[in-house]
């Protein structure tokens, strides 16, 4: 029986590459010269950490590194962006931004309610932080790829493990 995975994997070469971009521009920016202010990507943990003298430096670091990771066609929706600003010692401040891996099962359980809802002849069932999808052909199949590309527009899905 025909089916495919619906995962969210982010390119963690893609966000390197971004994330290497924005501390060689943050090195060599007039703005940033003299201060504590430097952007670090830490992979085991899937974090990219900003460090700043100030929350309005941070705000500045940001902006940094979301502009370089759109230019590397990073989608910003792989990034949890709703990070608290911690205080370090003196006037030191930091920032977390997780990247996301895998569907959560909020956005998985509306990717099987908008399948079963769509009256395609294909199934869906949550497995892990995967969606598998079934279905008897591969039209079928193609038809919930579409469906999933226009009803989750927003979300940077991509489909693989595709068998026959």
């Amino acid at each position: 029986m025909p089916s495919f995975d619906t995962v969210l994997e982010p390119d963690m070469v893609e966000i390197r590459n971004g994330v290497d971009n924005s501390a060689k521009e943050v090195g060599t920016r007039f703005d940033f010269k003299g201060t504590g202010a430097r952007i670090e990507l830490k992979d085991k943990e899937k974090e990219i950490v900003l460090y700043g003298d100030s929350d309005f430096q941070l705000e500045q670091l940001t902006a940094v590194l979301i502009d370089k990771l759109t230019k590397r066609k990073v989608a910003i929706t792989y990034l949890d962006m709703d990070a608290k600003v911690e205080k370090l010692g003196g006037d030191k401040v930091k920032q977390v931004y997780k990247v996301k891996a895998g569907i959560e099962s909020d956005l998985a359980k509306k990717i099987t309610t908008a399948v079963k809802n769509s009256k395609l002849k294909v199934q869906a069932s949550i497995q892990g932080d995967t969606v598998r999808i079934t279905g008897k052909n591969r039209d079928d199949l193609q038809q919930a790829i579409a469906l999933l590309k226009k009803e989750f527009a927003e979300t940077p899905l991509s489909y693989d493990n595709f068998r026959d």
